[in-house]
């Protein structure tokens, strides 16, 4: 009886979860980066081209959407710690469950802010160009957005802990 309740706590598909939860950090962690990163640059260039000295102050958003990966990375390298090879491992559901949840937790949440530090980084650079009092107000923004990356996170790290991580 025992080993039918050990199985049912931690059944052989309960790797994947965490498994999926690795995975969906990094691509929608990287997809917001890479958004974020793309659409900041399209207008770095658009201000290169014009203003060819606010290039280096411009580059803030392009930074900030790159620590939008990092943070996936970060969970990723934790959730892959907490798995060993099959013969050695004890995985619940419970775990595995959780697992998924703290990855998608900051890959969705790196998402949104890589999309928000895109639209806000793309048209803040070009508002500045044109006026330099816009940068503050651009960087508050940026800052705004970086931070619900952080929240999930914060969120991930709170369940990789839960999980027993």
């Amino acid at each position: 009886m025992a080993d039918a309740n050990s199985e049912s706590l931690a059944p052989m598909f309960a790797p994947f979860l965490g498994m999926g939860g690795i995975a969906f950090a990094m691509i929608f962690g990287c997809a917001g980066a890479a958004y974020g990163t793309a659409k900041s640059g399209i207008g770095i260039s658009g201000v290169g081209t014009f203003r060819p000295d606010l290039i280096m102050r411009s580059l803030i958003p392009v930074v900030m959407a790159g620590i939008i990966a990092v943070y996936s990375l970060v969970i990723s390298v934790l959730l892959s710690g907490a798995m060993n090879p099959p013969p050695s491992m004890n995985y619940s559901l419970f775990k595995g469950c959780c697992h998924l949840a703290a990855g998608l937790s900051v890959g969705l949440t790196g998402t949104a802010a890589g999309y928000a530090i895109g639209v806000v980084g793309d048209m803040g650079v070009r508002a500045y160009m044109q006026q330099s009092r816009v940068f503050v107000g651009m960087v508050l923004i940026l800052i705004f957005a970086e931070v619900l990356g952080l929240y999930g996170l914060i969120v991930a790290l709170i369940l990789n802990t839960k999980a027993g991580g």
